[in-house]
């Protein structure tokens, strides 16, 4: 008896028709678990496009942040009154619906691109946003691409984004804002006093979580220095630390946007999240149950581009790390390879840490080891040997007495 489908089953379904029926047939036919895995291989692609997007965006906020040219042109042509449409991009599917206008190819200046804006026609910059190539020009992208914008000029910004994948700037005479295209993306540039207001707030959102990072990352060291460590304790911090790494990224965001009015934002935001990218990665070399199979950077980035929901489930994180899909996992005992800790004794070189590693295989018996079993590694002397037993002690010591201070 075949299965009825739901309803958010038949409306995916329906969607996935109309883009290709043909597709779709030949999907049907195969069994119910290949077409869950390309789902799901579909949704990640997706996001990982998303964040693509995202990275690219983040490069034009840099480019139109206070303090450059070309934020300080377009100033000019608000405090002007003045409308405008600005490509940054001289790539060959722009320079395809060009028609017109003057071809320049000079170098940018603020006060050019204020004066070529009181003519109609869109301005065209090179990538780089150093040289004027084209002004007063018309742009004829394909009528037939869906805009949602209202105005002659969005609604040109849009389909000319949305067409080539380049930066479309476009500046309201009427309402005089800034709103930025990039391929399907839009964002309107937001006030500098309000971009203050939000970078400031999410700083405290971070420097809450960072709290319950460090008294959880105090716990996960104390824990392994005894030897009682769970895949529980390992995706908790993991957790913990993409939820603070995302805080961080929003936070970039608005110092990219800022520009150099966000100086002050940045250096508070360095001295907040101090190393957390670098210790993600050697938990993630310490604990992941199948290393070799996927790098750390591999696994964490896999992690990255999960949904907030799906960042909850701790049973995903141990999946993730190769324990296994069933609750039970996180009650399995775990041992690190010891990089985390090792990492922290100062001037050891990351080549004689991975030979420590490769000898003893996990931090217990690193700890047990003696001075000459560590001598006989290579690259370590016994002046390193010594440095390595009392540096681990020191670190034994620290946990201790953090975890019940």
């Amino acid at each position: 008896m075949k299965e009825e489908k739901t309803k958010e089953e038949i409306t995916r379904d329906e969607a996935i028709k109309k883009i290709d029926p043909v597709k779709e047939e030949a999907r049907e036919e195969r069994p119910k678990e290949d077409r869950c895995r390309d789902d799901k291989i579909t949704r990640e692609e997706r996001v990982s496009s998303e964040r693509n997007l995202d990275d690219k965006f983040l490069h034009a906020l840099r480019i139109l942040a206070p303090g450059t040219g070309l934020r300080e042109g377009i100033e000019s042509i608000l405090r002007g009154k003045m409308g405008a449409l600005i490509v940054v991009s001289d790539s060959p599917q722009v320079m395809s619906i060009i028609d017109g206008g003057f071809h320049l190819d000079c170098e940018f200046t603020p006060a050019a691109i204020y004066e070529l804006a009181k003519m109609d026609g869109a301005i065209i910059l090179n990538r780089d946003s150093k040289r004027i190539l084209w002004a007063n020009t018309q742009l004829i992208p394909d009528p037939s691409i869906p805009s949602f914008e209202t105005g002659i000029r969005h609604r040109t910004a849009e389909r000319v984004a949305r067409q080539t994948g380049e930066l479309v700037i476009a500046i309201s005479q009427r309402r005089g804002i800034i709103s930025l295209y990039w391929g399907p993306m839009k964002y309107v540039l937001q006030d500098i006093g309000v971009l203050l207001v939000k970078a400031n707030q999410a700083l405290q959102t971070l420097e809450k979580y960072k709290m319950v990072l460090d008294k959880d990352l105090i716990t996960l060291t104390a824990m392994e220095f005894e030897n009682l460590v769970t895949v529980f304790d390992v995706a908790k911090v993991i957790q913990r630390m993409e939820l603070v790494m995302r805080i961080v990224h929003e936070i970039r965001s608005y110092v990219s946007e800022l520009g150099v009015e966000g100086r002050l934002v940045n250096l508070q935001l360095e001295e907040l999240v101090g190393d957390v990218e670098d210790e993600v990665l050697l938990i993630i070399r310490d604990y992941s149950a199948k290393y070799g199979d996927r790098s750390p950077r591999e696994i964490r980035d896999s992690i990255r581009r999960w949904s907030s929901e799906e960042l909850t489930d701790l049973v995903a994180i141990g999946r993730a790390l190769g324990y296994g899909s069933t609750a039970g996992i996180l009650d399995l005992s775990v041992s690190p390879r010891g990089y985390r800790m090792l990492q922290k004794i100062p001037r050891l070189p990351m080549q004689v840490i991975e030979n420590v590693v490769e000898k003893f295989n996990e931090l217990p018996k690193i700890l047990r080891a003696s001075i000459n079993e560590l001598d006989d590694v290579e690259g370590i002397g016994e002046v390193r040997a010594r440095a390595i037993k009392s540096g681990l002690k020191r670190l034994q010591e620290q946990a201790i007495l953090a975890r019940h201070s």
